[in-house]
């Protein structure tokens, strides 16, 4: 199976690719930073490529050129916490761009690529998007229309045999929630309103993205799986 990996070397990117690469599929390293995607590239004997995932026509080019895919994966994203009338439109503005039409690209160069061979489209959203939290505003208006993107386009392009599906995590540690994460108070926090008592890694959000690819599971589209320790739909004790 060959694996166009978006955001490849981000945290949830470089662990999914690494589980990829260790089930014995090609993935190609995609992203913004060449540094990174190189080592990544290395470690793994994997091919990559550096591409801004918010332009329409860079990114249907970069995954045509690397000839026939099974799968599409974007894990490009963003996090900004604040509330909207601390929101300047600039960040606004990154935070659509990052991880709304990275995923809207996403769909329409992976439709493009698999629209006579089938295969599979995995999105990444947030409990956040499902589940009021303060101070989420961008970041939840965002990956809400990345769940309405996933069930309008797997209703498409089911009759292609794409699916597509998104995971919607909870709070992972990984470089780009470090404020967080490595704040102890903001961190015993977060991990209280988890119900199984702790945040996520990156190897749990990758396992579910890596079921999500595995043609053994062609009869699953249009979901959102929270990955989320019940963060998105229940309350601890």
């Amino acid at each position: 199976m060959r694996v166009f990996l978006i955001g490849a070397a981000g945290g949830i990117g470089s662990a999914l690719a690494r589980r990829l690469h260790a089930d014995g599929h090609e993935v190609i390293l995609a992203g913004r930073t060449e540094a990174s995607l190189a080592a990544l590239g290395a470690e793994l004997s994997a091919e990559y490529i550096v591409v801004d995932a918010t332009g329409f026509d860079a990114l249907d080019q970069a995954v045509q050129r690397f000839g026939p895919v099974n799968a599409v994966v974007n894990c490009a994203g963003s996090l900004l916490l604040k509330p909207a009338h601390l929101t300047t439109q600039e960040e606004w503005r990154a935070t659509i761009d990052l991880s709304l039409t990275t995923a809207f690209a996403t769909v329409r160069a992976g439709a493009r690529a698999m629209m006579n061979t089938g295969g599979s489209i995995v999105l990444c959203a947030t409990a956040a998007a499902r589940a009021g939290f303060a101070n989420h505003e961008a970041v939840a208006a965002a990956k809400g229309g990345v769940i309405s993107l996933t069930m309008s386009a797997a209703a498409t392009y089911g009759s292609r045999n794409i699916r597509v599906n998104c995971v919607a995590p909870g709070l992972v540690s990984t470089p780009l929630t470090s404020r967080i994460t490595q704040n102890e108070a903001a961190l015993k926090a977060s991990q209280g309103m988890h119900v199984l008592g702790r945040i996520g890694t990156p190897d749990d959000v990758a396992s579910a993205m890596a079921f999500l690819v595995d043609p053994a599971n062609s009869w699953i589209t249009g979901q959102v799986i929270g990955v989320d320790g019940g963060l998105g739909t229940i309350r601890p004790r």
